[in-house]
């Protein structure tokens, strides 16, 4: 039971505590479902691996995103997990594909420019010709200080290899619904200068 209790408490978000509660529960749950929660964990990682192209998440040599015909191979989102393709597309609102780079820049965490798929990244955009050349690159890294240095060395790499590509930052700024007195000063800092005209 402390064995359980000891691989739970590793998965993130997970303290000592909730480890317990879910272990408890496992072991209250029919063999069924618990044979049923071994098997999916154990499918998922003989099976889901990362795509040759965008390196998103995909049980196929490429994902869904990079083989769908009718998106915009011209236009790549760089995000740094997997886990970041999944609130863009249900934005409904980007229609291109995506390059994870899985991970961002981190030199105190000894996570460097070789550590990430940035190489991968560059080769995509240099090796993209004629009809189906990448035209744009959108930097949508989250908004935290790894986030905006990997944007930074990003858009230095590219503005080098490509001065015509027209590198972009998501916009960043104060969150729909929210008051202005409870803004930090950075976020309207950011908001101010991305206002745009109405």
């Amino acid at each position: 039971m402390q064995t359980l209790v000891t691989e739970l408490s590793r998965l993130p978000g997970i303290g000592n505590r909730t480890a317990q509660r879910l272990a408890f529960h496992i072991l209250r749950a029919s063999a069924e479902e618990a044979a049923a929660l071994a098997e999916a964990i154990r499918e998922v990682k003989e099976k889901i691996g990362l795509c040759e192209v965008c390196f998103n998440l995909t049980d196929e040599p490429r994902c869904r995103i990079c083989q769908d015909e009718r998106r915009d191979h011209g236009l790549i989102c760089v995000v740094e997990e997997p886990s970041d393709v999944i609130p863009m597309e249900r934005t409904h609102e980007y229609h291109g594909v995506y390059h994870v780079l899985g991970g961002a820049l981190s030199p105190i965490d000894g996570i460097d420019p070789e550590d990430l798929k940035l190489s991968e990244l560059l080769a995509r955009v240099a090796s993209s010709e004629g009809e189906g050349a990448v035209h744009e690159v959108v930097l949508a890294t989250n908004p935290t200080t790894t986030g905006e240095a990997t944007a930074l060395h990003i858009a230095e790499e590219l503005r080098a290899l490509a001065p015509a590509l027209i590198v972009t930052r998501l916009a960043s700024g104060l969150p729909v619904g929210s008051d202005l007195e409870y803004a930090d000063e950075v976020t309207l800092g950011k908001a101010f200068a991305g206002r745009r005209g109405m």
